[in-house]
């Protein structure tokens, strides 16, 4: 299953989640991986062959997130509280309309908390968004958890449809 949000894939069953803030906030490890061509050892021997030291070096290869390479994320600028809170009043009165009732409730109820805990941490936030880039998109939170290597995104569970592939 794929997690889509106005048309743009943002997630898919292959990457876990955790529900937090009372399942308003969906938590989602991502690692960094080396993306790029693969250097296939042959046996030969370079020195022997007039090879160079750096011959066998992949200078293709780079390091990506395999949340944003795969899902194609775009990141944008950061936001400061002020324009935080603006996205969140427009984008509650973009979402609200378009739930069900039932979990326009649920939305409503859990939005404040997931402000506020994604606010204590804003300053540590990247911001992306899908790969169509939709102003009236949602968006994607990463940070790094106390010290980790890899980060950690976070999505607005309301805002995403599931598609059966």
């Amino acid at each position: 299953m794929t997690k889509l949000h106005l048309g743009d894939e943002l997630l898919s069953d292959s990457f876990p989640y955790k529900e937090i803030e009372n399942g308003c906030l969906w938590e989602v490890e991502g690692k960094w991986v080396v993306q790029g061509a693969v250097d296939v050892d042959i046996g030969a021997n370079p020195s022997a062959e007039g090879g160079g030291d750096d011959e066998g070096v992949d200078d293709q290869a780079q390091k990506v997130v395999d949340i944003v390479d795969t899902f194609r994320l775009q990141e944008q600028p950061p936001f400061d509280k002020k324009q935080f809170v603006a996205f969140i009043k427009k984008y509650i009165k973009t979402l609200t309309p378009k739930l069900e009732a039932d979990n326009q409730e649920e939305f409503k109820k859990g939005i404040e908390g997931a402000t506020k805990y994604l606010l204590g941490k804003i300053k540590d936030l990247q911001f992306f968004v899908g790969e169509s880039m939709h102003d009236d998109g949602s968006l994607v939170f990463a940070y790094y958890k106390d010290g980790a290597t890899d980060p950690t995104f976070l999505y607005f569970a309301h805002g995403l449809k599931e598609i059966k592939c």
